[in-house]
């Protein structure tokens, strides 16, 4: 690097004024002069600042702020909401396309050497000049060469100069990078956007037919005209004399043919597969809960289970109409009809039996509506569409689901038998020795009643009345009155038909028997207020449960006088069923809104399950019945709501078993399953008996 050459200063005051100063040089043509006017640029910068600009100290002025720059566009939207097929509901997206372009141009550019490029210059007879711009080139490229040359000697004749004394050149000054007032730096990040997957599925498009047609008041008038002779032509055919049956053939095929264009009957049953396909879309996350949800926090729990809720099943006329029977269909096992009355008897009004089916919970399958409320009913065993009904009124019926009548085929008047006092329970039979079919029904006027179908007739036969065992009442004229009791339920033994049970309001249990008219074979003091339900084991012969408004549901051995089992349930109980695939296991359901499941072979004191099923604290359970196949409980309020309960894996344990051995689910391991529970507490009897007898 050549060495800078020296300047030389004039003392002030010499040539000039004092506040000048002169630079001389030793090269003459590079000398200037610096007058009055000199400070203007030797001073320092002055900065003007604005009126409005803060005034900051030192300390404020040394802080840093740290601005993060994203790449995220502030005009792109945030809330973009599109339909997920797979999790079936709409849902947020979550990426969304940060990209903004403020400009954009399509450049047509090409390489130079490109074939493109060169077969455009031979189009356009450019060819030529390119030889010439080589050339060009080359002299450009000669001419620097000498201009650098001829700068290399006077640099060396420069040093030379110096080393003699002589003034050198001026040495060109570099340009000072302006360093910036705040300690400032830039910090980028890019992040990754996800991929976009778009999925589609395309169907073939159902078939189309373009129809369109004027309709004014003449067309109106001529269809009224027509359809207005299509029946009185109908009216006609009804009273046809024999000599005019030829002529009214080719009129009756015709009306035939207008009168299939009407018939929905025809699309019905398909019109019933897509809307359950449309109910099983629509609640798909019940339906999976149903056929495959387990409970798997039953493993940490101590022999404790849980119902989950599947389906609520209502009607819009059936609501504020209490719950009074359900029954399950035999032969449908999704299938199961529901009576709907009142049982406070100053709001008596009107009553439905509707049928409902899990594949369907929109919905019921079938409607019937009644004048009086309904109290009870039953589905035979045998004739799945038939069903027997106790009505408020007293009277008894028999509906036909397969019919298209909306009324009974058979129901009794006050001509033939009818109760005085509403119908508590009806219960179909085996058929008589005559093929008939026959159901019996008890009510609170003391009469047990067996209905047999004949024909078109509906006949009765008092099979006993509830006579009380106290002192006949003294009457008018000296004559003496019978009290009878009030009939609330009953229950026939499954092995020995004539044998049945029979509850009564004074708590009491009466066993009857089909053959004695005029008295009982039994009588438990069973409970101190109203028997709501007695229900014999399916399992035992021996053992029956009730439940009553006193609170409690006992378990009892018709041979025996005093109760098995003892439970409270701190409410008015209104109903229990014993469970279809086990001899222990039961459910009861109180007024609290409360559903209890018990397993005497799991706990004999307790309940292993005790859940609040209803929102409202004011509404009461009525009624529950077990499914006969799949493990569900069906529980009805008095608001009109059915509710389908899934029992969780320990409210249906099977009992353990060694190794080796196999579980055999056969009528004779439940017995001795129940009798070995039994045996612990009837064993104090026994003993005392032995006691008494040594004695």
């Amino acid at each position: 690097m050549p060495p800078k050459p020296a300047l030389k200063k004039q003392a002030p005051g010499v040539g000039g004024k004092g506040k000048g100063m002169r630079v001389i040089r030793d090269d003459d043509d590079a000398t200037t002069e610096a007058g009055d006017h000199g400070d203007e640029w030797m001073g320092g910068k002055q900065l003007v600042k604005p009126d409005d600009q803060l005034e900051l100290n030192e300390t404020e002025l040394k802080e840093e702020f740290t601005r993060i720059l994203t790449a995220n566009n502030p005009h792109a939207p945030q809330n973009i909401i599109r339909y997920s097929f797979k999790e079936k509901q709409f849902k947020l997206i979550p990426s969304v396309d940060q990209l903004a372009v403020h400009f954009a141009l399509d450049g047509n550019m090409l390489h130079k050497e490109s074939d493109e490029a060169r077969r455009q210059l031979i189009k356009k007879g450019l060819h030529q000049d390119e030889g010439g711009d080589a050339e060009g080139e080359k002299t450009a490229e000669a001419e620097t060469e000498t201009t650098a040359d001829k700068a290399d000697v006077e640099t060396k004749e420069g040093e030379s100069r110096g080393e003699d004394g002589s003034t050198p050149a001026p040495a060109t000054t570099k340009a000072e990078k302006v360093t910036n007032q705040f300690n400032f730096s830039d910090r980028a990040s890019q992040t990754y956007n996800n991929p976009y997957r778009e999925r589609g599925s395309q169907t073939e498009p159902p078939p189309r037919i373009n129809f369109s047609d004027n309709v004014t008041q003449w067309v109106i008038f001529d269809a009224y005209k027509e359809d207005f002779a299509k029946t009185q032509e109908k009216n006609k055919e009804k009273k046809v004399l024999p000599g005019r049956k030829e002529e009214d053939k080719s009129k009756k095929k015709l009306t035939a043919v207008d009168a299939q264009g009407d018939d929905v009957t025809k699309i019905s049953r398909a019109a019933k597969i897509v809307e359950r396909m449309v109910n099983q879309n629509t609640y798909d996350d019940v339906a999976q809960d149903f056929k495959y949800w387990e409970d798997v926090s039953d493993e940490y729990r101590d022999q404790e289970g849980t119902l989950l809720p599947l389906w609520k099943f209502s009607h819009d006329r059936s609501k504020k109409l209490a719950i009074t029977s359900i029954c399950f269909s035999p032969k449908y096992r999704d299938l199961f009809a529901v009576g709907h009355g009142s049982y406070d008897f100053m709001k008596q009004t009107r009553g439905m039996i509707l049928f409902y089916s899990f594949k369907n919970p929109s919905f019921p399958e079938y409607v019937f509506s009644t004048e009086s409320g309904v109290m009870c009913l039953d589905i035979h065993p045998e004739h799945p569409y038939l069903v027997a009904v106790g009505f408020y009124d007293g009277s008894v019926g028999v509906f036909n689901v397969t019919e298209s009548s909306k009324g009974p085929i058979y129901q009794s008047t006050a001509k033939n038998g009818k109760h005085t006092d509403p119908v508590w329970q009806v219960r179909w039979q085996k058929d008589d020795l005559d093929n008939n079919l026959n159901f019996f029904s008890v009510s609170s006027d003391g009469r047990i009643v067996s209905w047999v179908l004949v024909k078109n007739e509906l006949l009765y036969n008092d099979i006993i009345q509830l006579k009380l065992d106290d002192i006949p009442a003294d009457g008018p004229d000296g004559t003496k009155l019978i009290t009878l009791g009030c009939g609330t339920c009953f229950d026939f033994h499954q092995q020995q038909d004539y044998l049945f049970l029979v509850g009564t309001e004074e708590g009491k249990i009466h066993k009857c028997s089909k053959a004695y008219s005029t008295q009982f074979l039994d009588t438990f003091n069973a409970h101190h207020m109203a028997v709501y339900r007695v229900s014999w084991n399916p399992y035992h012969p021996k053992i029956f449960i009730t439940c009553s408004a006193d609170w409690t549901v006992k378990i009892w051995d018709h041979t025996s006088q005093e109760a098995l089992f003892t439970f409270d349930l701190s409410s008015s109980v209104g109903d229990v069923a014993w469970a279809p695939y086990s001899s222990t296991v039961f459910a009861a359901v109180t007024a609290d809104g409360k559903v209890f499941i018990y397993d005497l072979n799991v706990n004999k004191y307790e309940a292993i399950c005790e859940q609040a099923i209803v929102a409202k604290k004011k509404t009461k359970l009525t009624h529950v019945s077990f499914n006969p196949t799949h493990p569900v409980v069906v529980v009805g309020d008095d608001r009109g709501y059915v509710t389908a309960l899934k029992l969780s894996p320990n409210l249906r344990k099977v009992p353990k078993v060694k190794k080796g051995q196999t579980i055999e689910f056969t009528p004779e391991a439940e017995i001795a399953k129940l009798d070995k529970i039994l045996s612990l507490v009837r064993e104090p009897e026994n003993t005392k008996k032995k006691e008494s007898s040594s004695s």
